[in-house]
């Protein structure tokens, strides 16, 4: 009998140990995110949390993964179900945290096939290039963006190698490790030749205007008159001030610009003084889309969206659950069309690559030769949360990646250029 409360005792205190270490291991992970929100940027803290919580990846006991996996995905992404609210399913919110949860538990699970240390770190990197249900905003690199660690593939291995070496060297070995980590310092790609893409300025002047109309006010019809007029005034002033470009935020114009005459009319003798870009929607052949509209000359030109929010503006599924969630959770309105390819605007002689939110935080809008990008959000769905944030984190990581700048203009923060 007592050899049965004993081993009771030990199995609810190895719970505990698992559950703490696994939430400790979330925070860790999730650190940098939560820092940025509130305006902290230190190097070095991003730079050992991002360490132990690969570290502890690597060590932590089989449950205790799940339990990371499962904060992760919390911490990263509770916010997500916010934007089902604006579809009257917000009972959904809850929900889909958990489902979130789960997802990313099962995830980050498979670390918890193995208790080797080295199978682990290969697993951890190989999912380094997975995306669950095609979204891609866990990016285990990501935990690196502002820190001495750098955010290449390259460096997450020599991380993941340097950890593998203090795991199974002896004294006085064991220092070993350090050689592979000095490659995943920033300045490894000077040592190694590998040279860095160059991020710099357009040769423009470029207002980028931030708004704060909140998702259930922007789509009503009083709205309207209101949002347009503001708009208005933000183009005025940006032609006063001797702005080349004003750049307004994903559906400032919450209709379909194709539909309305007298809006385009007024947007093309403005583009006279200055060059627009401004977020919109298009119907055209009874398909809806998901624009751009640059107004330059007395012309313009539309950028359809190419890459689309799963489970936002498309359902990532096979085409049996597809209808049904659509129609069930969405009311048909997540059934957006894509461009077949990104759109470069030519303004004043500088060629930008476009992108509608998501899209900028997608490597296929970063393809090919881009050195600048305009990127518009409506950041509204999933206020107020830590959703902006990220999104930033993110961009910067792909800016950094790929040598671009990004000018960024949202409703509801992350308006900013992005390097």
């Amino acid at each position: 009998m007592l050899k049965k409360i004993k081993k009771v005792l030990e199995s609810q205190n190895n719970f505990k140990l698992d559950f703490v270490s696994g939430v400790v291991t979330a925070l860790l992970f999730s650190a940098f995110i939560y820092l940025e929100y509130f305006g902290i940027t230190i190097k070095l803290i991003n730079s050992v949390f991002g360490i132990l919580s690969l570290t502890l990846l690597l060590h932590i006991s089989k449950r205790a993964i799940l339990v990371a996996g499962f904060f992760i995905g919390v911490l990263w992404f509770y916010w997500i179900g916010y934007s089902f609210e604006y579809n009257d399913v917000g009972f959904m919110t809850p929900f889909i945290t958990f489902a979130f949860a789960i997802i990313y538990m099962l995830f980050f699970g498979v670390l918890a096939l193995t208790r080797s240390v080295a199978v682990r770190a290969i697993l951890l990197f190989g999912l380094s290039f997975l995306e669950p249900l095609d979204f891609n905003w866990l990016q285990i690199e990501l935990i690196f963006v502002d820190s001495y660690i750098g955010i290449f593939k390259y460096q997450l291995f020599a991380i993941l190698t340097a950890l593998c070496l203090l795991s199974y060297l002896k004294k006085p070995y064991k220092y070993l490790a350090i050689l592979p980590l000095f490659l995943a310092l920033n300045q490894a790609g000077e040592i190694l030749n590998i040279k860095a893409p160059i991020q710099k300025d357009a040769p423009l002047k470029i207002k980028l205007v931030a708004t704060d109309i909140t998702q259930d006010a922007k789509w009503k019809r009083e709205s309207l008159n209101p949002t347009v007029q503001l708009a208005y005034s933000e183009i005025r002033s940006a032609i006063k001030d001797g702005y080349d470009v004003v750049v307004l935020p994903e559906s400032v114009f919450p209709l379909y610009m194709n539909r309305a005459p007298t809006l385009m009319r007024q947007l093309l003798l403005l583009s006279y003084d200055i060059t627009i870009v401004a977020g919109s929607l298009l119907n055209e052949n009874n398909q809806h889309y998901n624009v751009t509209y640059l107004f330059a000359d007395g012309s313009f030109k539309i950028a359809k969206k190419l890459v689309l929010v799963p489970f936002g503006e498309y359902i990532p599924l096979p085409k049996f659950a597809k209808k049904f969630i659509n129609e069930i959770f969405f009311k048909g309105s997540s059934d957006f069309k894509t461009a077949t390819k990104p759109t470069d605007f030519l303004i004043k002689g500088v060629e930008f690559r476009n992108a509608i939110c998501y899209e900028a935080t997608c490597q296929e809008i970063y393809e090919g030769n881009v050195s600048f990008v305009i990127a518009t959000s409506n950041n509204a769905w999933f206020s107020p949360s830590i959703e902006p944030t990220l999104q930033k984190l993110l961009m910067r990581y792909y800016a950094r990646k790929n040598g671009v700048t990004i000018y960024h203009s949202a409703n509801y923060r992350g308006t900013g250029i992005i390097k």
